[in-house]
């Protein structure tokens, strides 16, 4: 297996899930772990699939198969993303690269084009490795007439089929390295690759097939349908396939399976990282930790009703933050309709770590009453519960903004705040879920006790979610303040 050479800028060894060798005289040797990150790089398969599962070394493999060729002339690698901040933020991709890059012999970065640039042992210009980010379809069209040589996807999962195969017509090279695609991802069950890869995964448990891991296949797409088969000579007869370019067409792919597991260089500098992919809700555990590409939010895998720790008679003496966080509905019941529920939800945190549900309003209102009840709420809370935050959703655009504003106009006097809601329900609810599952939420008796806790086991298939979509933000709203508290104690 090819290794790489850098120069020791620091000192150290820097963090990085794969092998950095310190030699004698102050390099460092840049080379996959043994396993799954080796297989990886030493594929033969036109298209190479890497992951399954988090903290397996996927973008550290990545890179370093961008670097094999960098010392050929005209050879040439784009490293794709799908949003411009996964490759450029603080963190990022490019991040990420200038730490392995950045001790290389010869290699020079110009961000404003968003590409490192090799010289070869006699210092002549080589080869380059481009960072890029396809947001949409229609940024498609500026890769018109390019040649990629090496094609690499960081989370193919996060691209659409035909953005894929699109691309997938733009590798091909002219420096005399064949053209290769490698890709990473983690498990996307509701994904395009899911089905594209099904033959290396057990479609009755959703978990990869060890036997099958590093298996090549070879495939022919034609009118958007992927056919298979075991080698290309099933395809040449299948299609009738004779000419010289037509017996190219076959593609041949290979998934290959990691896990934290593998990643003992991960496991190594960061153990705590392995504790933080078990403490996960379900549904992204079995995905992160374990690698399943079959499961699914479904009813009962975010809060089952025995996973609650206990229903209190009494409201506990310790709660040290309170918020009520509201979900809007702004038309009442009618005769031919059945509308949303506006639902207010008064989650509070523990000293000892716990959290408490002690109040959930869920009633179908007027907007006129909506707003009564909210400042009537405000009121109660305050003379019960004495400081309390009121957390409210800000709707996109301006009428949403207008709104807001309305709103804490209205609520003088008050802590309030309202936050623009991002994400799909079933991520929102992930943080809360975590500590529901752990045993970390208790409820005070109350006659809403029943049709809450309905709601919760039956989310996200219940045609009602107000009272889950409050408690989650609730909840966030609590963590987002104890981490500002964290940080003004240690300011």
């Amino acid at each position: 297996m090819d290794v790489v050479t850098a120069r020791n800028q620091s000192g150290n060894l820097q963090k990085a899930p794969g092998r950095r060798t310190k030699t004698e005289m102050g390099k460092i040797i840049l080379q996959p772990q043994p396993g799954p990150q080796t297989a990886f790089m030493a594929s033969s398969a036109d298209v190479v699939i890497y992951g399954g599962a988090a903290g397996g070394g996927k973008t550290y493999g990545l890179l370093l198969s961008a670097l094999r060729y960098k010392n050929v002339d005209g050879y040439n690698c784009t490293v794709f993303r799908r949003t411009y901040k996964q490759v450029f933020s603080p963190g990022g991709l490019w991040d990420e690269a200038s730490k392995m890059f950045g001790g290389i012999r010869g290699a020079r970065a110009r961000i404003s084009n968003g590409e490192w640039l090799f010289r070869d042992k006699h210092g002549r210009l080589a080869g380059k490795v481009l960072f890029k980010h396809i947001g949409s379809d229609a940024e498609l069209q500026n890769y018109q007439g390019s040649q990629i040589c090496g094609l690499c996807f960081d989370e193919l999962t996060h691209f659409n089929e035909h953005q894929f195969f699109y691309m997938l017509s733009r590798n091909r090279s002219t420096c005399g390295v064949r053209p290769y695609v490698k890709a990473t991802c983690n498990p996307d069950a509701d994904s395009w690759v899911a089905k594209f890869i099904a033959w290396w995964i057990d479609q009755d448990t959703g978990y990869p097939i060890p036997e099958r891991s590093g298996v090549i296949r070879w495939f022919i797409r034609r009118e958007e349908v992927v056919h298979w088969a075991d080698t290309k000579e099933e395809l040449w007869e299948q299609f009738n396939l004779k000419t010289p370019e037509e017996l190219s067409e076959p593609k041949s792919v290979t998934f290959i399976m990691s896990s934290i597991y593998d990643n003992q260089a991960l496991l190594k500098i960061d153990p705590g990282y392995l504790a933080n992919l078990k403490a996960l809700p379900i549904i992204e555990r079995e995905r992160l930790l374990r690698g399943n590409w079959k499961i699914k939010a479904a009813a009962g895998l975010f809060f089952k009703r025995t996973q609650l720790g206990d229903i209190l008679d009494t409201l506990p003496n310790d709660v040290i933050r309170w918020v009520r966080c509201w979900d809007l509905a702004a038309t009442e019941k009618t005769e031919g309709g059945d509308p949303a529920y506006t639902a207010g939800v008064l989650i509070g945190k523990r000293r000892c770590g716990r959290y408490i549900v002690a109040d959930v309003i869920n009633k179908q209102m007027s907007a006129s009453d909506v707003r009564k009840t909210i400042k009537l709420t405000a009121q109660a809370d305050r003379a019960t519960y004495k400081r309390v935050r009121i957390r409210l959703p800000q709707d996109p655009g301006q009428a949403g903004k207008e709104q807001a504003q309305s709103y804490i106009k209205f609520l003088a006097g008050f802590d309030v705040c309202t936050v623009a809601e991002s994400g799909s329900k079933e991520a929102r609810a992930e943080p809360m879920a975590a500590q529901w599952q752990a045993g970390n939420f208790d409820i005070l008796a109350a006659p809403w006790n029943e049709e809450y806790l309905t709601q919760l086991e039956n989310f996200p298939d219940s045609k009602f979610k107000d009272m889950v979509d409050a408690s989650a933000n609730g909840f966030a709203e609590i963590e987002v303040k104890s981490a500002f508290d964290v940080r003004q104690l240690i300011t």
